[in-house]
């Protein structure tokens, strides 16, 4: 099926702008999507783009990395995204602060965190504590990233300010660059850089945050509450879309999968596409629904109250709303 998908930094947004008038002429609506950023850890969606699926559910898609989910939740705010995807602890902030157009998570993607502990050399018999007295580089502060670093480290009693030197001055998405050529122990990369690093033969990955974080909220779509009112019909459809990706990268091996996503990360081989795949396969990064619950909600609520991030809970039935995900598996 012909793909329409338009992946645009943020920099190519006013091309796409400048374009809506010719995607209104195909027949189908027009849909910007800001991601945090663009991994193969959200391959349903990516699948769910090359594939058609949003097509089927006449949209015309376009996806623009946002990197990160301050800017993200600021683009969608000011009006130039429709949809955010980015970890909900965003939308949490943005209502904590009394925003009245608040954003509403719709759809949950990811239930496992992404990233990956990578250190100098292999390590088979790593434990957590051998991270004290270490000098790691972590993420921004109140990041999903950090915060699930900092609560796998208290879960095995270790002190996030004291027990170790945790540098989180590299900007997302330069941190194995620096870890090239710095002095840290350790990273804490998302793909393909874990796996860049070990095949450059510049780090190894000891540790999963996914799997030693357990079960995670890491990752949703969200819209403005005004959005979900006026356009029901469009995020039903997206949803729609995002399930049918799901559903198949539930069904199918890595080799297919990674065959399907390629053309969205040209410049990277497919046998590396495929071990990233296969690895995020092998912890339960994907949920089969994407239903967003209360439960998930309030554990990441309690990891932000952890983090310092946050005084008081804020309401999951505000914050949330499930009647799209359920629809979509009807």
């Amino acid at each position: 099926m012909k793909k329409k998908i338009k992946c645009l930094c943020v920099a190519g947004l006013a091309c796409a702008v400048l374009c809506g008038c010719a995607k209104e002429a195909s027949g189908l609506t027009p849909l910007t999507l800001y991601e945090v950023a663009h991994s193969i850890f959200y391959a349903p969606q990516y699948a769910a783009i090359e594939l058609g699926y949003f097509e089927e559910e006449g949209l015309d898609l376009t996806l623009v990395n946002g990197a990160g989910a301050d800017k993200v939740m600021t683009a969608m705010l000011a009006g130039d995204a429709d949809i955010g995807f980015m970890g909900s602890e965003a939308s949490i902030y943005t209502y904590a602060q009394g925003a009245e157009d608040y954003a509403v998570n719709f759809a949950q993607l990811t239930q496992r965190a992404g990233n990956f502990l990578v250190g100098r050399q292999p390590d088979p018999d790593f434990n957590w504590q051998k991270l004290k007295g270490s000098r790691v580089l972590g993420g921004r502060a109140g990041g999903m990233p950090q915060m699930v670093f900092e609560y796998i480290l208290k879960k095995n009693g270790i002190d996030p300010k004291t027990d170790l030197t945790i540098d989180q001055s590299i900007q997302f998405g330069l941190t194995a660059a620096a870890f090239t050529s710095d002095q840290s122990d350790y990273t804490v990369e998302f793909e393909p850089f874990a796996t860049g690093l070990e095949l450059e033969g510049n780090g190894y990955v000891v540790a999963s945050l996914g799997t030693d974080s357990g079960y995670v909220p890491y990752t949703a779509y969200c819209a403005k509450k005004s959005y979900l009112a006026m356009h029901p019909e469009r995020i039903q459809s997206f949803t729609n879309a995002i399930q049918k990706g799901m559903d198949y990268v539930n069904s199918h091996s890595a080799e297919e999968i990674a065959k399907v996503i390629q053309p969205q990360f040209a410049e990277t081989p497919l046998e590396n596409i495929t071990k990233i795949v296969k690895r995020y396969q092998d912890q339960d990064t994907w949920k089969k629904d994407l239903v967003f619950e209360q439960s998930s909600f309030e554990l990441l609520e309690n990891i932000l109250k952890e983090a310092g991030e946050l005084e008081k809970q804020v309401p999951y039935e505000k914050l949330v709303t499930t009647e799209f995900a359920k629809r979509a598996v009807e």
